[in-house]
């Protein structure tokens, strides 16, 4: 009759937790641009990291970050919106919490719990071997 050590199955079980934990945790990554929305400023892109046995899922409605820039001696602000071509590599940063809400530029609550979930991407920028 063998006997189970405790210690090893809660540091087994601690293990597998740590590990599902990490897997779940979005953070940030590189991914292809599959297309763009230009009126929406958005696209749907496909992370180029895989983290398990399957491809990762594509993201769709990311929204991409824009620029307004003001001249050194006044003079009118300049806007840069994003333009993002189809097979872009890029680089997407997961939000904390929930963002949807917050896109409207005014305090808002989460409307749901998730955090560091790939549905809150935002794309920051493009890796310089996308530009020609």
């Amino acid at each position: 009759m063998s006997k189970v050590d405790p210690a090893a199955a809660m540091s087994a079980l601690l293990d597998g937790l740590l590990a599902k934990l990490y897997t779940d945790f979005n953070v940030a990554f590189p991914c292809e641009v599959l297309s763009f929305d230009e009126g929406k400023m958005t696209a749907s892109v496909r992370p180029l990291i895989r983290t398990g046995t399957d491809d990762p899922a594509i993201i769709q409605a990311v929204p991409g970050l824009g620029f307004r820039l003001k001249p050194k001696a006044g003079g009118e602000a300049m806007e840069y919106v994003p333009e993002y071509k189809k097979g872009d590599v890029v680089y997407v940063v997961v939000a904390d919490r929930e963002i949807r809400n917050g896109l409207a530029g005014a305090v808002a609550a989460p409307d749901t719990a998730r955090q560091h979930d790939s549905n809150d991407a935002v794309i920051v920028g493009i890796f310089p071997a996308s530009f020609s």
